[in-house]
């Protein structure tokens, strides 16, 4: 590996990062919950196809790969895009079936959820799914016994703890980096990306920070943790992030309208600075590769 000499430490400067897409759709993030019902899915116009078509065209312009953590409620409507997945060499991964927070389920329902979710994956594709991501990250120090329900349903890793304090999710006192939280030889986790100062982790991975604060900020964290810890990152986006003309929904609070509308038009061409500024790889690739 080349290196990159300073006064206090040899540097890498060529790690391989994780890249990330939580496949599903503008109406059924989390926040919107309370105000669209799922009854009402089935009605609303669906606009995955063409935000997944950019996605998948815009990572084979930059020759990169990537891991695809899919919702089963859109593989089941929309096969095509599992196989453009698949069939483009990307990772297919499970972000369960009804978008339901691990939070909000009991122990059943959660292995039902994820073995459905499996099933239907490995079944649309041929190939056989390794990894999970609870939606909101919505495992943490009250339900941890998901990770147990995971490892049952046959998953290899998890992508679900966020090592940070937030409002609707967050274990802070979680590892930042890969580990064994049921032993080792056991379910991995590989959480989201955090950058340490004075002891507290910030996020430095995707989302509404990464649209809300300047590409340069996130770029900065990355690098920190690259050079700095020695680690790879994992970053994560939605395809409804790079849609500025989805449909706006209406009495919903100023935060919740903020957090999901801040710079959409922006994300597509921020993504792209972040594929070249960086080196990504597919998450079982990244992380697993001795593995498998």
């Amino acid at each position: 590996m080349q290196t990159h000499t300073d006064s206090k430490k040899t540097m890498p400067v060529s790690i391989r990062n994780a890249m990330t897409i939580d496949v599903e759709d503008y109406f059924q993030v989390s926040a919107f919950a309370p105000h669209i019902s799922r009854e009402s899915w089935e009605h609303l116009p669906c606009r995955i196809e063409q935000n997944m078509a950019r996605i998948l065209a815009l990572l084979d312009e930059k020759q990169v790969k990537a891991t695809f953590f899919t919702l089963g409620w859109i593989a089941e409507r929309y096969p095509q895009i599992v196989r453009n997945i698949v069939d483009n060499g990307h990772e297919l991964a499970s972000h369960g079936y009804q978008h339901l927070r691990a939070s909000d389920q009991s122990q059943s329902e959660f292995l039902d959820d994820i073995t459905r979710s499996k099933k239907l994956l490995e079944d649309l594709s041929g190939q056989t799914v390794i990894g999970y991501r609870a939606p909101s990250f919505s495992i943490g120090t009250r339900n941890l016994w998901a990770l147990d329900s995971l490892q049952e349903a046959g998953y290899l890793y998890s992508s679900s703890i966020y090592p940070v304090q937030h409002d609707h999710y967050g274990m802070p006192d979680a590892p930042r980096f890969k580990f064994h939280p049921r032993g080792e030889g056991g379910l991995i986790e590989l959480p989201p990306t955090t950058a340490e100062f004075f002891g507290r982790n910030y996020p430095a991975s995707g989302g509404g920070f990464f649209r809300l604060l300047p590409y340069q900020l996130s770029r900065s964290l990355m690098k920190r943790v690259n050079y700095t810890d020695q680690q790879a990152c994992i970053f994560y986006f939605h395809p409804w992030e790079i849609d500025d003309k989805q449909p706006r929904q209406k009495n919903i609070s100023l935060k919740t309208r903020f957090r999901h509308y801040v710079n959409l038009s922006r994300t597509e061409s921020r993504i792209r600075s972040l594929l070249d500024d960086f080196q990504w790889g597919r998450m079982d690739h990244v992380f697993l590769g001795d593995k498998l």
